[in-house]
């Protein structure tokens, strides 16, 4: 048995109401406040800004694989959509169920199985898009990065396409201080290591990152700074650079090989006693909040409510930044508000000793896709 937790987007906007074990809403803001996953407890928030909400994320708990004698874990999944919802509302369909299956066939989770899992997905996408595209031509720009952590037999699988982070809680020996770790890799065209990447894969391309308006983006579209997603089929495949596609998606010629790569980073981490907590949201929460801010907010407040607490947070910085009242940023409606910041999704888990010493999980079963 699994668990499940997915806020999800629909058309008609939120909805009030819902039981505490299924999530409540106010307003743009939908949040679990505290929750139980297989070693421990997690808190989870999403705030809406979009005109339709382009984040989505999840949490399961329980098999890792399709068999019953596979590994047992928790998988955690952040998947921020760009050019609209339907490549990550798409992966949060799919990824995990993807994950199950090819850890089934190799009877383990390994960073190779997660890498397949990736791959599966964004394959079966760009054929959905392909079937698609001439009668929806807008879900050949629609794309995601795509975070995720699985904690499996005291170890932390990370892997990560796009700018969504992940950061760790860990007690410093000797101060005793509870510091900040940032454990993913981000694909960001910001970063000058991402740049040179980018540039010594596309090395006869003097324009595959331009600096505009002092950011830097990918082939100069206002809409590209990330290096690697899943989607985005029109800067994988050339075929969609061209009607019905619209004209400010299109490129002005033709390129041979993928702009963008769906290849995850994927690191393993050890778990030891003094890993407290972890982390994940989109890059909407990190554009406001540093990493020490963030794991600060989390060690001082209770666990009950502590991913709102992050979201309200990133709330407050962004209403300082554009000198509004936080009071008023909260009446924005979706939309507008994308102008004073993005979606925002976050997922805080608590690591209890018995992970770090490798015991058993409880096996639990929830299931929730709330409608924002």
């Amino acid at each position: 048995m699994g668990s499940c937790w997915k806020p999800s987007a629909v058309d008609d906007g939120p909805r009030r109401g819902g039981s505490e074990a299924s999530g409540r809403v106010d307003g743009l803001l939908w949040y679990k406040d505290l929750g139980q996953h297989a070693w421990g407890e997690f808190s989870m928030a999403v705030i809406q800004a979009n005109s339709v909400l382009e984040d989505q994320s999840q949490i399961e708990s329980g098999p890792l694989s399709s068999t019953k004698s596979g590994p047992v874990g928790t998988f955690v999944g952040v998947y921020d959509g760009h050019g609209g919802p339907e490549a990550s509302t798409y992966v949060n369909e799919n990824l995990f169920c993807n994950l199950q299956r090819i850890a089934a066939e190799h009877r383990a989770i390994s960073e190779h199985v997660i890498k397949k899992a990736y791959l599966a997905t964004e394959e079966n996408f760009l054929s959905m898009v392909k079937k698609k595209w001439l009668n929806k031509p807008q879900i050949a720009s629609a794309g995601t990065c795509c975070l995720v952590g699985i904690l499996c037999n005291g170890l932390l699988y990370t892997a990560n396409v796009g700018d969504s982070r992940v950061v760790l809680g860990k007690i410093e020996t000797a101060t005793k201080e509870v510091i900040a770790v940032q454990l993913s890799t981000e694909h960001n065209a910001s970063i000058e290591s991402v740049r040179d990447e980018l540039k010594s894969m596309h090395p006869y391309d003097p324009k595959i990152v331009v600096l505009r308006h002092n950011v830097w983006r990918v082939k100069g579209l206002i809409q590209v700074v990330v290096t690697r997603s899943l989607g985005d089929a029109y800067l994988k495949n050339a075929e969609f650079n061209r009607e019905p596609l619209p004209l400010k998606f299109r490129l002005p010629e033709p390129f041979l090989k993928p702009i963008l790569i769906p290849e995850p980073s994927i690191s393993v981490l050890k778990l030891h006693p003094e890993d407290q907590f972890l982390i994940f949201a989109s890059d909407g929460l990190w554009e406001h909040l540093s990493n020490q801010e963030a794991v600060d907010i989390v060690n001082s407040y209770p666990r009950k409510g502590i991913a709102r607490k992050l979201v309200e947070a990133a709330l407050q910085e962004a209403a300082k930044k554009r000198e509004v009242r936080y009071s008023d940023l909260r009446k924005i409606e979706r939309g507008v508000r994308r102008h004073f910041h993005d979606d925002i999704s976050v997922v805080v888990v608590f690591l209890s000793t018995r992970l770090k010493g490798g015991a058993t999980p409880r096996r639990t079963q929830f299931s929730l896709k709330p409608n924002i």
